[in-house]
């Protein structure tokens, strides 16, 4: 386990330190970065699946219509996600930025609620209602609806959603989303090369390869990512999945030194009481699941130690003694009734 807690914590560090890779692209327009991010990250994911000789799941997704509109959707939410995203920290507004990745639990667990019409528990419930008053607070106090925190908090966790329940990994997926947005990166790059409008060819080496990099730098964290969630239990993941929006949030203050104080800091402390009463339930509830399971595990084993002591008793004879001369009565024993495997199965 402690292999996947580097490997996700790794990926939150990288996804943390997102806006210090961006800033250096601040000269470019936010649409063409995103551009770019599309391209590239094409590029890179076709050269791992290359390496890795795992291209036998295109075909059957270019075929399956139903599974293409999926894609188209949960692509163009994850364009929005990584356009606003962009847009935010060019503008400065880092911290705003790390607000929609704190939300963003919460967020998952509202659309849970809405579309799956999953329960939610009451500390699910107060917890957001904590962070709806965070945000309604800094709403009426700062003047603006902090769009850009909700923004992505709604396009994460719809997103979110689509790939829960889709049918490709996470490297088969983005690769199939990019490819599904590649067309329009290119003629949007082309027309803005032709047009001379283009970035690119007045960036310096450091600038070019900056834009290059936002290929690597996009699968990279997924790949940690998904190489860590396979080996630690939830709610470990949980807790770690407010490593990257801290440290954007200590970037966007100390660093980028963006305002932090008054209403803003007020209805962070609201939609961190929020983050934390959500952590403890799902700890618990993570808790809670794993000691049932050892107890119906423990149960499952008496039942299967009581049943095989039963089948290896010697066989008594009609008078008491022992088993004669012929030997051990060898009739196959009753098996266990199947109402002892479902009591001890979960439920």
């Amino acid at each position: 386990m402690q292999r996947g807690i580097v490997y996700a914590a790794l990926a939150y560090l990288l996804w943390g330190l997102f806006p210090l890779y961006f800033i250096g692209l601040r000269e470019v327009a936010s649409i063409e970065v995103l551009a770019h991010r599309v391209v590239w990250s094409l590029v890179f994911l076709g050269v791992l699946l290359a390496v890795r000789r795992q291209f036998g799941w295109l075909g059957p997704a270019l075929r399956d219509s139903v599974l293409l509109r999926r894609f188209a959707l949960s692509a163009t939410l994850l364009a929005v996600n990584w356009g606003v995203y962009i847009w935010a920290i060019n503008e400065g507004r880092v911290v705003e930025a790390s607000l929609g990745y704190f939300i963003t639990p919460l967020a998952n667990v509202l659309t849970g609620r809405l579309v799956l019409h999953e329960k939610l528990s009451r500390k699910q419930w107060l917890a957001v209602a904590l962070a709806a008053l965070g945000v309604a607070w800094m709403t009426l106090r700062l003047g603006a609806l902090p769009w850009i925190a909700l923004t992505l908090a709604a396009s994460f966790s719809t997103y979110g959603y689509l790939r829960k329940t889709a049918s490709l990994g996470a490297l088969e997926g983005l690769a199939l989303e990019t490819t599904l947005l590649a067309p329009a990166a290119v003629v949007g790059l082309g027309w803005a090369l032709w047009q001379g409008q283009s970035a690119m060819p007045h960036l310096g080496v450091t600038g070019q390869m900056l834009l290059v990099g936002v290929g690597p730098l996009t699968a990279v964290p997924l790949l940690l990512f998904a190489a860590g969630a396979r080996r630690i239990p939830m709610a470990v993941l949980g807790m770690l999945q407010y490593l990257g929006p801290s440290i954007q949030l200590g970037l966007g203050v100390w660093f980028f030194d963006e305002s932090f104080e008054g209403a803003r800091l007020q209805g962070f402390v609201l939609i961190w009481a929020a983050c934390a009463l959500f952590s403890a339930d799902m700890l618990m509830r993570q808790q809670h699941a794993a000691t049932l399971a050892r107890i119906r595990r423990d149960a499952a084993r008496d039942i299967v130690d009581t049943t095989t002591d039963r089948a290896t008793a010697p066989a008594e004879l009609d008078d008491g003694s022992a088993a004669d001369a012929a030997g051990p009565d060898t009739s196959t024993p009753p098996n266990p009734t199947p109402a002892a495997y479902v009591a001890a199965s979960p439920r």
